[in-house]
């Protein structure tokens, strides 16, 4: 991983989830030789794996060699793992790979809610083992949370995020508390949103219009902390004092998603969630939320946040395209 020269190391990637392409793009963009492991090997599991032939990535063939199994898994410093959000999973892929790659090699598994000490539990060198999330699309967004704790080699975590910023256009953060953020604030999100559904406050609609046209706009300039800046802490202070004890504090899943979930309203997958969708227009969803994010990356590039050291693709002169 320490290599700075203009040969990349390769790197496995291990999973079926629908980040796998957007990872492998990523790396590819980087010029990394890319390895990729798509089956399943869980025998308890539904989980299905990616046949080679959905994994849309340019020059398949010559840019990205599949292997049939784990046992192929060897000389690897680096490799990196998607797994559904399941312990049992996660801990298993762990114990495959630690028996074929090297005890320096470094594991960067995702995890969302399960805490990386579970993971870790059990692991013959739990000290390379750390937790990384992607964002959709991952090779247009400059988002990658990286998890550790007490355990983890931090000179290996020093590698990685210095190799995400400077060769895979990433701006990555560190929490070293063994659990990520990133969900723990979505979900703060979504449970007040799933507050004012149920109690018909509001509509869908007008949930989505809220938060695209107000926090979709600041966001990607700032953050939470840099527009209360720009805006006055004091009124913010004001507001929240009065507000926060009306938030939502539930702690189940609504009944009316529990039934949506049931009845198989799974989102664009199955063209029926919060919306409806007819025959194909999931596809141009797809293909306009990859635009849509260049064109964000893009626009975001013009405006690099005021880190202490700023990286050097933030400089780099961008096109917003039409």
């Amino acid at each position: 991983m320490g290599n700075t020269s203009a040969q990349r190391d390769a790197i496995l990637v291990v999973g079926w989830s629908k980040a796998i392409t957007g990872i492998i793009a990523c790396l590819r963009q980087a010029g990394h030789p890319v390895v990729a492991y798509t089956g399943n090997g869980f025998e308890t599991t539904e989980c299905q794996p990616i046949s080679p032939k959905t994994i849309d990535i340019p020059e398949l063939d010559s840019s990205v060699e599949l292997i049939d199994g784990l046992d192929e898994a060897r000389g690897f410093s680096l490799i990196i793992v998607c797994t559904d959000e399941n312990e049992f999973q996660k801990k298993t892929r762990i114990q495959q790979l630690e028996q074929v790659v090297s005890p320096d090699a470094l594991i960067a598994l995702n995890t969302e809610s399960i805490p990386l000490s579970t993971i870790q539990r059990d692991a013959h060198h739990p000290e390379r083992i750390i937790g990384v999330n992607w964002s959709e699309p991952a090779d247009t967004t400059y988002f990658l949370e990286i998890i550790t704790n007490e355990k983890t080699d931090d000179r290996l975590v020093e590698d990685f995020s210095t190799q995400a910023k400077q060769r895979w256009q990433k701006d990555p953060y560190v929490v070293r508390s063994d659990n990520g953020i990133r969900t723990r604030m979505l979900c703060a999100m979504i449970r007040e949103a799933f507050f004012l559904l149920e109690n018909k406050y509001v509509s869908v609609e007008d949930i989505d219009r809220a938060c695209r046209n107000d926090p979709g706009y600041y966001l990607p300039f700032g953050g939470h902390f840099r527009y209360m800046d720009l805006m006055g802490t004091f009124i913010y202070g004001v507001v929240m004092q009065d507000l926060f004890p009306e938030l939502s504090k539930d702690r189940h899943v609504p009944g009316f998603f529990t039934e949506m979930v049931q009845n198989g309203s799974l989102g664009m997958v199955t063209e029926k969630g919060f919306y409806p969708y007819k025959e194909g227009e999931t596809a141009q969803w797809e293909v306009s939320f990859r635009e849509f994010s260049q064109q964000i990356r893009d626009l975001m590039s013009r405006y690099p946040f005021q880190y202490e050291a700023t990286p050097e693709w933030a400089h780099k002169p961008s096109v917003v395209h039409d």
